[in-house]
C-alpha cells in the first residue's frame, strides 16, 4: 500500500449538454469516467463519486449528499470512505479523457517535493486547475472541514475555490508531450475537440 487514492467527481448536470450523463460520452472508443479511472488505475483505492453505470472491478461509487450537492459535497462523500493509511488523494474531475497516469504521477511528485497541501496543473492564462490535482489527505480533510464550519455544518453548493483559503497550492506547469491534462468536456464541441486529439 502506498497510501495513494483517487477520488472522481462524475455527478455534475451537464447543462451545455443537454443533462446527459457526460462522463458516460466516449472519446477515443471509450466513456470519458473510464480514461480518467485508467490514469489512476496505480491508486491503491478509487471512488467514483456521481451516478455510474459499470465500473472496473474494484472501483467503488458513492453519492454525494444531497445528490446534485456539488464538487465539494462529492469530494466530502468520496473522502469519507478512504481509510486512515491514505497520505494522498487524486482530486479530479470524471470529464477529462486527455489526462494520463504520467500527467497524475507529475503531480504526485510536484506534492512530494514541496510543502504544499496541493499541487495541481495551471493553464496557459495561470487558471488553476483545481479538479486536475494532487491533495495531502490532511490538508483536504482540513479544508474540507474548515468550510463546513464557516458554511453551519454543510459544504452543500460550496464552491471548489473555498477549499483553497489558507492552503499552500504548488502550480505545475504541464510540460509533457500532447494535449492539455486538464481539457475538460462541458460541450460537444469540446468532446469533438478531444476526439480529434485522440486519433
Amino acid at each position: 500500500m502506498t497510501g495513494y487514492a483517487a477520488v472522481l467527481l462524475a455527478g455534475g448536470a451537464a447543462r451545455r449538454m443537454r443533462g446527459v450523463d457526460k462522463p458516460a460520452r466516449p472519446v477515443g472508443g471509450r466513456p470519458m469516467l473510464h480514461r480518467v479511472l485508467e490514469a489512476v488505475a496505480g491508486a491503491d483505492e478509487r471512488i467514483v463519486v456521481g451516478p455510474a453505470g459499470p465500473v472496473p472491478e474494484g472501483v467503488r461509487v458513492t453519492r454525494e449528499e444531497p445528490p446534485g450537492g456539488g464538487p465539494v459535497a462529492a469530494t466530502a462523500a468520496g473522502l469519507a470512505l478512504l481509510g486512515p493509511g491514505t497520505t494522498t488523494v487524486a482530486l479530479l474531475a470524471a470529464d477529462l479523457p486527455l489526462l494520463t497516469a504520467a500527467a497524475v504521477d507529475g503531480l504526485r511528485r510536484a506534492l512530494d517535493g514541496s510543502r504544499a497541501g496541493l499541487a495541481c496543473y495551471v493553464d496557459g492564462d495561470g487558471r488553476r486547475q483545481q479538479l486536475c490535482g494532487a491533495w495531502r489527505a490532511t490538508a483536504l480533510r482540513a479544508a474540507l472541514d474548515r468550510l463546513a464550519a464557516e458554511r453551519g455544518g454543510t459544504v452543500d453548493g460550496a464552491p471548489v475555490r473555498g477549499l483553497l483559503a489558507g492552503v499552500a497550492v504548488r502550480e505545475v506547469a504541464w510540460t509533457g508531450s500532447g494535449p492539455p491534462p486538464w481539457f475538460d468536456c462541458d460541450t460537444d464541441e469540446d468532446v469533438r475537440r478531444a476526439e480529434e486529439w485522440t486519433r
